[in-house]
């Protein structure tokens, strides 16, 4: 059986946003205030900015976080174990209601498409006090798979 072999892609920012949008499986990552890292698996989308959105609440500890240290770090991950994924590094910024609003609409457009009420969908995010999460890619590492070392190539 071939191995397969570990792949790194270096991509410009227009490749790189093509490759996220469609991958929605995310492991945010934030600093404690003691200097530890902080990890998160959430959902996120693109904006039409090129930005990372992500939903949450004002108490979470990514939210914490980000407010004292706005530098994040996010391992964007293929819905395939197995598939691509990258890494991208940021600042992150937390706007919260009413701000947030129409960037949590943004949100849910970006992964799911149209809402069958958008009325209704504003309205379940201002009882539920969302936040949203936008975090800007400053720089980011080649788009990666796993696999076997080439020099380990049948």
């Amino acid at each position: 059986m071939a191995r397969s072999i570990a792949s790194n892609t270096r991509v410009d920012r227009d490749a790189l946003i093509e490759f996220l949008r469609p991958r929605h499986k995310v492991v945010l990552m934030t600093t404690r205030a003691d200097g530890r890292p902080q990890s998160s698996p959430v959902s996120c989308g693109v904006d039409a900015a090129g930005r990372l959105v992500i939903s949450t609440y004002p108490e979470r500890a990514k939210v914490t976080n980000i407010r004292r240290d706005p530098r994040v770090s996010a391992c964007v991950l293929s819905d395939d174990w197995n598939g691509p994924w990258v890494q991208v590094d940021g600042t992150a910024e937390v706007l919260d209601l009413p701000e947030a609003l129409e960037p949590l609409v943004e949100y849910f457009r970006s992964i799911s498409g149209e809402h069958p009420d958008w009325d209704e969908y504003r309205a379940a995010m201002v009882k539920q006090g969302k936040s949203l999460i936008r975090v800007t890619i400053d720089s980011w590492g080649p788009i990666a798979t796993g696999g076997f070392p080439a020099r380990l190539a049948d």
